[in-house]
């Protein structure tokens, strides 16, 4: 949906600072013209998005730009307690809600502190199933969930 890349186009440069269209399109999964145009839409709705050409160029926000836009989804809310547990957040299609939730985390933190938020981000990676056994499969982890009434779409 566009309204919703549209924002992660938005917090991704709000968290990243200035990005190429190629690095856009490679994180959202688009392609570079669809971000031409995702650009060219934020601009027209008065996003102070510019453009610096050349090869050290790239997409940013102008300087001390924020945006609010970070409320979390109830599946995005729910995904952060499985940030450990990457396997079962997978199985149970929450995958794409962890992402856009730690989008949200680190877009909504200061300046200064999102650069460490992203360096433990690389560099913390908790296995937790082989700390007492080995990993069990969770074949009937989504189905369980489904019985419980949870669902990943948003409140």
């Amino acid at each position: 949906m566009k309204s919703s890349r549209l924002i992660q186009v938005l917090l991704l440069l709000q968290s990243r600072g200035r990005m190429t269209a190629d690095e856009l399109a490679e994180e959202l999964e688009v392609s570079p013209r669809t971000i031409y145009r995702d650009i060219e839409s934020l601009g027209a709705a008065g996003i102070p998005v510019y453009a610096d050409r050349g090869p050290a160029g790239g997409y940013q926000l102008i300087d001390g730009y924020r945006t609010r836009l970070t409320g979390l989804t109830t599946g995005e809310a729910r995904s952060l307690f499985l940030a450990g547990l990457p396997g079962p957040a997978e199985e149970l299609g929450l995958k794409e809600f962890a992402a856009a939730a730690q989008l949200k985390l680190l877009a909504a933190l200061p300046t200064e502190l999102r650069a460490r938020a992203e360096q433990i981000r690389q560099r913390f990676h908790l296995d937790t199933p082989t700390w007492f056994r080995g990993d069990e499969p969770t074949e009937h982890l989504a189905t369980i969930a489904d019985a419980s009434g949870s669902s990943a779409g948003s409140a």
